[in-house]
């Protein structure tokens, strides 16, 4: 069934890894205007309203069937993981560079493979257990520049940093995994505005909207494409999570990292004073390509 949609799953999957790789970018220069909280509520906020408005319009949407019987469980836990993943992640954008997050992030995928063993029965293979090694081994040399410093904590702020975005990997996972169940049953858009709508409430006291009064032109457009991020990027995912097999389509979000380190290499070297650059040497890249073959071996090593 699932490679009989790949002309549907693939595209969609694409979609979302651009959009991803550009979203730690985006971000990232509107972090100096605006706090990452704040940031993510707008993010939610405008998903809600856009996404609710446009499937309401079509009579698409069913929210109470994802609160009745089995489903509830599953939805707690899938909107608890996808909040959980968006605040730590915007949270540890503020202490790394936009590279190193989307490298570190694609422990996301591996551990959705991870946990789809534990809770869908999925079979684990010996080439995708080789694919974890490669991952293991690509992260250390992905930050040998700055592995001293983590080792003996000279860098504290880096190290928080580090430490959210494992959280965001891992909360991710969990939303993936539920998210899949879900989508077995209930059309992918409930789910989504079930998150925009929650995120908007659970993050409003503790943002603050005012901020967006102080923006300039650019960072208001930073934060209207954020928005736009969330909802188009999500949406691409969970249809595709939908019609192609959940191995397919992580191993097409693993180039999400080389998109977001070639991107930032490229905006620094036009623009240096827009963002931090991961300082990179050839072992550096080196370990990036070893976690992304690593995250695909992971995902499609399971072979027909």
């Amino acid at each position: 069934m699932y490679q009989s949609n790949w002309k549907v799953g693939l595209p969609l999957a694409l979609i979302t890894a651009f959009l991803w790789a550009l979203l730690p970018i985006a971000m990232k220069g509107l972090i100096a205007d605006m706090d990452p909280t704040t940031i993510t509520w707008y993010r939610f906020l405008g998903a809600a309203i856009f996404a609710g408005t446009y499937y309401s319009w079509r009579q698409e949407l069913a929210l109470g069937q994802l609160l009745q019987g089995k489903l509830l469980p599953y939805t707690v836990l899938a909107v608890t993981g996808l909040l959980g993943n968006y605040i730590a992640y915007a949270n540890g954008l503020n202490y790394i560079t936009a590279g190193a997050l989307q490298v570190l992030i694609q422990l996301a995928p591996l551990l959705l493979l991870v946990f789809s063993v534990i809770w869908l029965g999925e079979q684990f293979s010996a080439r995708q257990w080789m694919g974890v090694t490669l991952v293991c081994i690509g992260l250390p040399l992905f930050f040998n520049l700055r592995l001293q410093e983590l080792i003996q904590g000279k860098d504290p702020q880096y190290l928080v940093g580090v430490g959210l975005i494992v959280i965001a990997a891992i909360t991710w996972a969990v939303y993936g995994v539920f998210q899949k169940k879900i989508v077995a049953v209930s059309r992918p858009q409930n789910l989504l505005v079930m998150i925009y709508v929650a995120g908007s409430l659970c993050f409003l006291p503790a943002a603050k909207p005012a901020t967006a009064l102080t923006l300039d032109a650019f960072s208001w457009a930073l934060l209207i494409f954020l928005a736009a991020n969330t909802l188009i990027a999500y949406g691409a995912f969970a249809k595709a999570m939908a019609a192609w097999e959940a191995s397919r389509v992580s191993a097409t979000l693993a180039l999400v990292p080389l998109m977001t380190l070639m991107l930032s290499a490229l905006i620094g070297a036009l623009w240096p004073n827009y963002i931090e650059v991961e300082p990179m040497n050839w072992i550096s890249w080196l370990g990036a390509l070893t976690v992304v073959f690593g995250s695909l071996l992971a995902a499609i090593g399971r072979g027909r």
